[in-house]
């Protein structure tokens, strides 16, 4: 008997992680052929649509200028963007084997490192209410982690797991970048930042200072009687001044009309051609 011979790929990493703007080569090697000159295809898998990167011995789309072959078919990528995490396919085609087609997948990771993270910490807050603090970056990948720091110092997830922190009452998620203080103390006060961490790098934010006070009742409650007993006051002095007539209106407009009597001799008679009073004189004598 014989051994029919068939085309076999193989890889020296299915998995390669890089991290952007750095070269990396998708590993595809003939491991057995009896076709001279196969057929090399590479495809791009990214969000279930599939597109060409080397097709009919030519570079295709964007990788034109920024990717080749080598040793006939592995793929270098030379300047790696985010863009490029997908699953590529290296497909090769020999007609003369027994079994002509063979493909295998690269699952190619791309490393982003995160950007400065946006932070916001609350500048005041008053002894005993809750107060939280937020942290966030969406560039990185893989997605960042987040830690926070007081006055340079790292805080722990939980301040009851720190008996350092027996005075505070907070819980940070490293997932989602926020601190949350169920009810703030005045050593809680201090400068805060939070920086973002992956695979590829950190970065910070700048440090916020948060102050803690003490909330003065009795002052609130003191400055409101006083309003209250101001307004009193004034409504009294409106109602006396009302009752004193100070503000009727005194002011006379003029003397009030009055028809003017006839003049004597004077008769006001009107004709049938002027619809208008005319006067006619007349002498007593």
């Amino acid at each position: 008997g014989y051994r029919l011979l068939a085309v076999e790929l193989t890889s020296s990493n299915t998995k390669p992680v890089v991290q952007e703007f750095q070269r990396v080569e998708l590993s595809c090697i003939i491991k057995s052929t009896t076709t001279p000159n196969p057929r090399i295809e590479w495809k791009k898998i990214r969000g279930g649509e599939t597109s060409y990167v080397f097709f009919d011995n030519k570079m295709q789309g964007d990788f034109v200028t920024r990717a080749e072959i080598l040793s006939r078919t592995s793929l270098v990528i030379k300047n790696t963007t985010r863009m490029d995490t997908a699953t590529y396919r290296c497909e090769v085609a020999a007609p003369d084997d027994a079994n002509i087609v063979d493909e295998i997948n690269i699952q190619l990771t791309v490393q982003v490192k995160p950007v400065t993270p946006r932070c916001r910490v609350p500048k005041a807050v008053p002894v005993g209410k809750t107060a939280t603090l937020h942290c966030h970056e969406n560039e990185g990948y893989p997605e960042s982690t987040y830690s926070w720091y007081r006055n340079s110092e790292p805080l722990p997830t939980d301040s009851k797991s720190n008996p350092k922190f027996h005075n505070s009452s907070f819980i940070l998620n490293p997932g989602t970048g926020t601190l949350v203080f169920a009810a703030v103390h005045k050593s809680d006060t201090g400068r805060y930042y939070c920086i973002a961490t992956n695979d590829a790098g950190s970065a910070k934010c700048e440090e916020q200072e948060m102050e803690i006070y003490n909330l003065n009742i009795g002052g609130i409650v003191g400055g409101v009687l006083v309003v209250a007993v101001v307004l009193v006051l004034i409504t009294l002095g409106i109602c006396c001044a009302y009752r004193r007539g100070y503000f009727v209106n005194t002011k006379q407009a003029g003397k009030s009309y009055k028809t003017p009597a006839k003049p004597d001799g004077v008769n006001y008679i009107q004709t049938d051609d002027e619809g208008d009073f005319r006067h006619k004189s007349s002498f007593v004598i």
